[in-house]
């Protein structure tokens, strides 16, 4: 596979964060994030992934993108989520494809439990989406 020469931009704060998970939670988180930067890397139209915080959550911005975020939240411990913006037609259209294989919380998040094994592949779609949002919101499906 020819992975493209997407530029990751890393705040400083954003490594922190990661470094206050709980040691239980860590590795999912980092694993969410190898996803987001891996599927960066595989899409056409993101040349720079922009690792930030949005409301103290770690977040992913791309130029033609909608804002993606991720978090783990001490008064539900035993899950963590991905959140897309709930203004978009992200959630919906993942619900329609995928139906049964996440967990949703409203039309803002995708909810795992710490023990699931997470559908990798199609969790890669959902990020494309929302990485490349604004190139692909016309499309019936979000090009999944």
């Amino acid at each position: 596979m020819d992975l493209r020469k997407t530029k990751i931009k890393t705040e400083p704060k954003f490594d922190i964060v990661f470094a206050n998970y709980p040691d239980f939670v860590r590795d999912k988180m980092q694993m969410l994030r190898g996803l987001v930067i891996e599927t960066a890397k595989e899409s056409n139209g993101v040349d720079i992934l922009t690792e930030t915080l949005k409301w103290g959550e770690p977040s992913f911005v791309t130029k033609n993108g909608s804002t993606l975020r991720m978090d783990w939240k001490a008064k539900s411990p035993n899950f963590y989520a991905m959140y897309f913006q709930c203004n978009s037609r992200l959630i919906d259209t993942f619900k329609l494809v995928f139906d049964k294989q996440f967990q949703f919380e409203g039309n803002r998040a995708i909810v795992f439990q710490l023990n699931q094994k997470i559908p990798e592949l199609e969790l890669k779609q959902c990020i494309k989406a929302a990485l490349n949002y604004h190139l692909m919101k016309d499309q019936a499906t979000l090009g999944i």
